[in-house]
């Protein structure tokens, strides 16, 4: 029998913008490539480089200090240029100085049927391909010194304007096998891969589970919560399918290529598809010209309009896990008369207080105004009405703004991440930053507990 999961509570925002199913010229080469720390939540850098130091692509830049296994590597060869400092020396960045041709360090990948857990795991840390796994709970970058009970992994992209895993994966199938094989040996537990209705069928050594309905349908919480909630004391790993298709790759060559194709989209995008990038490079030197219509009064988001980071000054490079970019009108050159007391016939709403419910195939342009101000959470169960989890998301949400450990511990905090409570955030009148809520939580709750 398959195994299969209908949700019924969610939301599916029907935007304007999908990527079509086409490959876009190839993003332009950056001028230089940098990697973060703070893309990495849990991860306390210690470098090991400084400038005028060569690198290949592949070698290792800092590693964790309190798990010194733990390594981000470069993802190009060339010169180490600078490494960036904030307040008390905080490192922000190490950028490098790209070669004409990258430059790959060789791992020796072959034989991975006959390798144990530990070799495995340390081939995937050496490499820095280890830094794609997170854990629950806590939502942070995993622990390798603690097996988890089960690993997770999505493939079912149901945000919106999200690229398709069956177009991404097309041709690359035997790279997926390849990761997935390397996950088995990483877990005595099982692996559990979440797909659309239909997709990965062939799917090998894996617990292959259909989920279906709306977002966040795809997201890895949903998934957990339908299939193996975790308990207390209990840890599992979690991963994008994106992801490993990269570590596919790692696997399959030796080599260490953080190149990936995202989705290109948004109403404001000049052009919308698939394009191949290297990660790390500055957006506005990879995509010069090619990202808004207009060049002013527009957002740019690297992810989906739920859960992505907003393109600006402190986020101006391409994250190495990068699976789209987004882009809106920002709204801050629109002034309306009476506001939301308007008929508004074109626009969305999810509480029908406009007639868009009666269109539900229409797309939409949306902007990034929040449409109103901050004020008192109201209990009228607007957020159990899109989260398809078998928590009561209110109560949670206001034993962590109490910090109330054990009543955060009964009602589900181990096994939530602020993905989870997204579309929460997109539907609440009340305007509160949920996912803000959530991680804050989640980040008192691991200094506590360790």
């Amino acid at each position: 029998m398959p195994n299969i999961i209908t949700i019924k509570k969610g939301l599916t925002l029907n935007l304007k913008g999908k990527a079509e199913e086409v490959e876009l010229a190839a993003a332009a080469r950056g001028t230089s490539y940098a990697l973060s720390p703070d893309d990495y939540i849990g991860f306390v850098p210690k470098v090991i480089v400084q400038p005028g130091d060569r690198v290949q692509a592949g070698d290792a830049l800092m590693y964790h200090k309190q798990i010194p296994e733990l390594k981000l590597t470069s993802p190009v060869s060339g010169e180490v240029v600078a490494v960036h400092r904030g307040a008390k020396r905080k490192v922000l960045s190490v950028e490098v100085k790209p070669d004409a041709t990258i430059e790959y360090k060789h791992f020796a990948t072959e034989g991975l049927k006959g390798m144990e857990r530990a070799e495995v795991l340390a081939l995937l840390l050496e490499s820095g391909m280890f830094s794609f796994f997170k854990q629950r709970p806590y939502d942070r970058l995993a622990n390798p010194n603690a097996e988890p009970r089960d690993i997770f992994v999505t493939a079912n992209l149901t945000a919106p304007l999200a690229p398709k895993f069956s177009y991404l994966v097309h041709g690359r199938e035997d790279e997926l096998q390849l990761a997935l094989d390397a996950l088995t040996k990483l877990t005595s537990g099982k692996v559990y891969v979440g797909v659309g209705a239909g997709e990965l069928t062939g799917l090998q050594g894996v617990e292959r589970v259909e989920v279906r309905g709306p977002h966040p349908a795809g997201l890895v919480g949903v998934l957990i919560n339908h299939t193996a909630p975790i308990n207390k004391e209990e840890t599992v790993w979690t991963l994008k399918a994106t992801d490993l298709l990269v570590i596919g790759r790692f696997l399959k060559t030796g080599k260490v290529d953080y190149s990936r194709t995202i989705a290109l989209t948004g109403s404001e995008a000049k052009e919308t598809g698939y394009v191949k990038v290297l990660p790390g490079a500055r957006f506005e030197e990879a995509l010069a010209g090619r990202l808004g219509k207009k060049g002013a009064h527009e957002r740019i988001i690297e992810g989906d309009v739920f859960t992505g980071v907003k393109v600006d000054e402190e986020h101006e490079r391409m994250s190495l896990g990068i699976d789209q970019i987004t882009i809106i009108p920002e709204g801050d050159d629109v002034h309306e008369l009476f506001g939301w007391a308007l008929p508004r016939l074109k626009e969305y709403s999810r509480s029908r207080s406009y007639f868009s419910w009666l269109m539900p195939k229409k797309e939409y342009t949306l902007d990034a105004r929040v449409k109103g101000g901050r004020r008192a959470m109201i209990m009228s169960g607007e957020y159990d009405r899109v989260f398809p989890m078998d928590i009561y998301p209110e109560f949670l949400l206001k034993s962590i703004i109490a910090f109330n450990i054990n009543d955060m511990e009964a009602r589900g905090i181990y096994e939530v991440a602020p993905e989870d409570f997204s579309v929460c955030e997109f539907v609440d009148t009340s305007k509160i930053p949920l996912q803000q809520i959530v991680r804050q939580g989640l980040d008192e709750l691991y200094k506590e507990m360790n």
